[in-house]
């Protein structure tokens, strides 16, 4: 970090799961996190099913928040296959969504793709057999070359990633070892690994670990709602 460059606090959640419904409201945390951080980081999950109404339903409970809010979509939604309109109300409620894109704030870039499933080290599923596997290894080879390519365009000396899949098994521990290679895959954390990164941020394992790290030692954080965190928040607190 330069000389005199003062450390960014941002707050990061993931899998909000918002519904329809409205029987709960994220409107105080939003407030609470606001007074915390400089910035807010959504890592995926933001809707239940990506219903519109659902997207709605945040949109209105994000004005509570009045600090940048930085965010990628999840599986869930991409689930009723309104992905787009989903993604159109959140950028209009103000929300910087990333799907191979960055947005800096006060010297602290921030890097974002949903990532995609395939497992991690050896046990990575590799691009043989029926095209069906090989379109599932060619769609996680895709977000990870999303991700190199959008890291190559960054220019500030500090960068955070956002995710919504694990880049690594570290913070998918605790988990069922049965589900792993759909909580993640390590081509991500590969791609992290060819640049200097601050930290790592994603959600999807609800029962997984807080922190890990990618091979080369960036800092992985795992900020899944369910997941304990040290804050003793249901968000994260990480500087950068």
């Amino acid at each position: 970090m330069p000389e005199g460059s003062a450390l960014l606090t941002f707050a990061a959640v993931g899998d909000l799961h918002v519904k329809e419904d409205r029987t709960f409201s994220y409107r105080d945390l939003f407030a609470e996190a606001s007074h915390e951080a400089e910035v807010l980081v959504l890592c995926g999950d933001l809707t239940d099913v990506g219903k519109p109404g659902e997207a709605e339903v945040l949109a209105q409970d994000l004005r509570a928040c009045s600090i940048p809010v930085i965010g990628v979509l999840g599986n869930h939604d991409c689930e009723s296959g309104h992905a787009e309109e989903v993604w159109q109300i959140l950028r209009k409620a103000g929300v910087h969504l990333l799907n191979g894109q960055s947005y800096e704030f006060n010297g602290v870039a921030f890097i974002g793709v949903k990532g995609f499933i395939g497992g991690f080290g050896r046990r990575m599923l590799a691009s043989f057999g029926e095209d069906s596997v090989k379109a599932l290894v060619a769609e996680s080879v895709s977000e990870a070359i999303r991700l190199e390519n959008a890291m190559r365009t960054v220019q500030s000396n500090r960068a955070v990633v956002v995710l919504h899949y694990a880049p690594v098994p570290d913070t998918v521990e605790g988990e069922p070892l049965e589900i792993f290679p759909f909580l993640g895959c390590s081509r991500l954390a590969e791609t992290i690994d060819r640049f200097k990164v601050s930290a790592v941020v994603h959600g999807h394992a609800h029962h997984g670990r807080y922190e890990g790290r990618t091979p080369a030692g960036a800092p992985v954080y795992n900020v899944a709602l369910p997941i304990e965190k040290p804050s003793g928040r249901p968000y994260a607190l990480i500087q950068a």
